[in-house]
């Protein structure tokens, strides 16, 4: 038997108890799994591993020039929350996504946070997320931040935390869906005897959503890709599919009379809400970079004069920043006026001298990351990294502080994963979706990243990551 072998080690494992026992929300999983012999599962790995690979769900990784696109590795091992659980994650979520969205509109608007201390100017002002251009700026219905995909991780202790927020263009969720419709036809008795929540209407979801930007009836929506060489670009795909709308490349789209209009073979058709997925200084080579050949000339211009809707707005990556990020729970405080339902990952400020000097003295033992870095990339994992990597590091802080937090090395909850023909715990995290229109949704699950290299703390797909079925209980 595959389980019978299993051993959790010293990490929290989410299926088993540390005296060996299964939790109660994994009975029913473990049952199957034992009710099966081992031919059997691994028959059915194949089988969702070929379902996937006609599906054609790849990634780019840039900078690998033999193989530059991938399929994402899967593992059928679904992972298990709790309605119990998932009711305090999504309530968290919640809270966060409104404390985040009244920052941005603060920093942009009358910054009454930096004017009373809560955080200080230089920081906000030097994070590359910051847009001056978009001071001032009101976006449609007073909403910046309209999809967001959050990392949560589950320490040692079994706490969840919020590891890092992702506002710019978070991906990953086409692999949410295209996941759960896998699992469906792999383990069919398992979706009939367990209460999984739904998760299909996401699309349906994120079209309402963006509609609910626009005071047209009926608005023309859109989906911004910078072209098929984008890493997530079968997501761009997938999802303008999904909603029934066009996708589009920045030479699809013409500014006139400070509108946005789309071509078509029929001619000129205006747009009034596009979804980017493009990053804010290749938007608009007249507002930002001026070398950018992704954007559309003018359509900053049309959205400051109110006649598009952009999702997410520009200006909201200043949130992305891992410095800012450790802040939230102040602005949880602040805004709310309520302690933050989940917590932050402990953090360290490499642009405060104390924590400075405690980082360089204690690199060894902590994840050192840049404040803007992502993929995995821009970062050194202390406990296994080698003394010329820690000291050239340690360089690279000390030459730019501001750009550096520090954080200490979480032993992230595991679940068991399909390795080759046994069954082994492997480091995951968590990524939710939520969306924030008419009110906030967030959907029940997200994206299990899962580290298939043993002993790693990474589920980055670019860095040798896969990923896994959530399924919440109803």
């Amino acid at each position: 038997m595959l389980l019978t072998n299993y051993q959790t080690d010293s990490f929290y494992d989410e299926m088993f108890s540390e005296e060996g026992g299964i939790r109660q929300s994994y009975h029913i999983l473990k049952s199957r799994i034992e009710g099966m012999d081992d031919k059997e599962l691994l028959k059915r790995k194949a089988s969702a591993e070929k379902a996937l690979l006609s599906l054609g769900i790849t990634f780019n990784v840039y900078g690998d020039e033999e193989e530059e696109e991938r399929i994402m590795p899967f593992d059928i091992i679904p992972r298990i929350v709790t309605s119990f659980e998932w009711k305090k994650m999504e309530e968290g979520l919640k809270q966060r996504i409104r404390a985040l969205n009244l920052f941005i509109q603060d920093i942009y608007g009358d910054e009454n946070i930096i004017k009373d201390g809560v955080i200080p100017a230089e920081i906000v002002y030097s994070s590359s997320g910051y847009l001056k251009e978009c001071k001032g700026i009101k976006p449609p219905k007073g909403i910046w931040i309209h999809i967001t995909g959050t990392d949560l991780v589950r320490d040692g202790d079994g706490q969840m935390l919020v590891l890092e927020d992702n506002l710019r263009c978070p991906s990953g969720v086409s692999y949410v869906l295209e996941n759960r419709e896998v699992m469906k036809k792999t383990f069919p008795e398992l979706f009939a005897s367990l209460s999984v929540r739904p998760i299909y209407d996401y699309p349906i979801r994120l079209r309402g959503m963006l509609e609910h930007l626009s005071d047209k009836p009926n608005p023309n929506i859109g989906v911004l890709t910078p072209g098929i060489y984008n890493s997530a670009y079968y997501e761009h795909s997938f999802l303008a599919s999904r909603m029934g709308v066009p996708l589009v490349e920045g030479t699809d789209l013409t500014v006139r009379d400070d509108k946005l209009y789309m071509r078509t073979t029929k001619g000129l058709k205006q747009v009034d809400v596009l979804y980017r997925r493009i990053d804010d200084t290749f938007m608009d080579p007249k507002a930002f970079r001026k070398d950018s050949l992704l954007g559309v000339p003018g359509i900053f211009e049309v959205f400051k004069k109110g006649n598009v809707a952009l999702a997410n707005a520009p200006g909201t990556g200043v949130a992305d920043d891992k410095v800012i990020y450790s802040y939230v729970p102040d602005f949880i405080k602040y805004y709310l006026g309520e302690e933050p339902i989940i917590p932050n990952v402990p953090t360290y400020l490499c642009s405060r001298e104390k924590d400075l000097k405690y980082v360089c003295e204690n690199i060894g033992n902590l994840v050192v990351k840049a404040a803007n870095g992502a993929g995995g990339y821009g970062m050194i994992i202390g406990p296994v990294a080698s003394e010329k990597e820690k000291e050239e590091f340690v360089e690279k802080v000390k030459a730019d502080p501001r750009n550096y937090i520090a954080q200490p090395v979480l032993s992230l909850s595991r679940i068991p994963t399909l390795i080759e023909d046994k069954l082994e715990g492997r480091h995951v995290d968590l990524r939710p979706f939520i969306l924030y229109g008419e009110e906030i949704y967030v959907m029940p699950g997200g994206l299990t990243r899962v580290a298939l290299r043993r002993g790693s703390l990474v589920v980055n797909s670019s860095q040798g990551g896969g990923s896994k079925d959530t399924w919440v209980m109803g």
